[in-house]
């Protein structure tokens, strides 16, 4: 006895799939859960990459043509359901959800008042939208993906930063320093942020563009200053810290 019915369509054949694009084992997770080649490529398309994420944005309400909105406000399908049963269409939902606002409730005059506004969303950039697509493809999660990209990072030059889980506004200030990610994780994990950073070397009096060259091979500011003064160039502290790039190594005299 078959337990499908007549005018159920029948999954696409495998080879089609992985010409569009999908490994086997990506089409047989999409084809379980009961989605279409076309349906899994908008999906992907909109920054959702696997059935076992798309299921819960489709239980949630969302497609792949409403879900980008939710997906560049940080938001969690719990979140879209919560929005949404309280009467908050998506715009407004993301606006509300990226100022920090938790879902609540609002009374009949609210809505009677503001009946027939209109909000842009605070993501209607199309290339802030990409940046954040890009970043959810690489599997940054939602809310360190959103930070970054408010913070005016493109999606390529955050991605190994946001992996690291470096906050997005410390990672401006370490980039602007000319560190490295895996560097300023070094940095971070010594137990001194960016600013600190900052200020240690300025109050030392190494100049800005040397900070990173020193701090890299494992220098203070203090040391750094030292050095200068005793006629070290700066190009020595360089060959040290590509040494130390070089073999992925912590500074050979130990993180300051």
């Amino acid at each position: 006895m078959t337990t499908g019915y007549a005018d159920e369509p029948s999954p696409e054949p495998l080879h089609e799939w992985r010409r569009r694009g999908f490994t086997i084992a990506e089409a047989r997770r999409w084809i379980d859960d009961g989605f279409s080649i076309n349906d899994a490529e908008r999906w992907r398309k909109s920054g959702v990459y696997t059935p076992a994420d798309a299921r819960p944005w489709r239980t949630a309400g969302a497609t792949p043509y409403t879900v980008d909105l939710w997906l560049r406000a940080g938001m969690t399908p719990r979140d879209a359901v919560q929005w949404r049963e309280l009467g908050y269409p998506p715009e407004e939902a993301a606006d509300r959800h990226l100022a920090g606002e938790r879902p609540h409730p609002r009374g009949r005059l609210w809505r009677l008042l503001h009946r027939g506004e209109r909000r842009d969303g605070a993501f209607a950039d199309e290339e802030r939208s990409g940046d954040m697509r890009e970043l959810l493809r690489m599997g940054v999660p939602p809310g360190r993906a959103r930070a970054y990209v408010e913070a005016g990072w493109t999606g390529a030059d955050a991605v190994e930063w946001a992996k690291r889980g470096i906050d997005a506004g410390q990672a401006r200030v370490f980039a602007a320093l000319g560190l490295s990610a895996r560097e300023a994780e070094r940095v971070l994990a010594s137990g001194q942020d960016a600013i600190s950073l900052m200020t240690e070397f300025w109050r030392a009096g190494v100049p800005i563009d040397e900070t990173a060259a020193w701090r890299a091979a494992g220098f203070t500011g203090e040391e750094a200053a030292r050095m200068r003064a005793g006629g070290t160039d700066v190009e020595q502290a360089k060959v040290l810290r590509a040494l130390i790039e070089g073999d992925g190594s912590g500074p050979a005299r130990g993180e300051a």
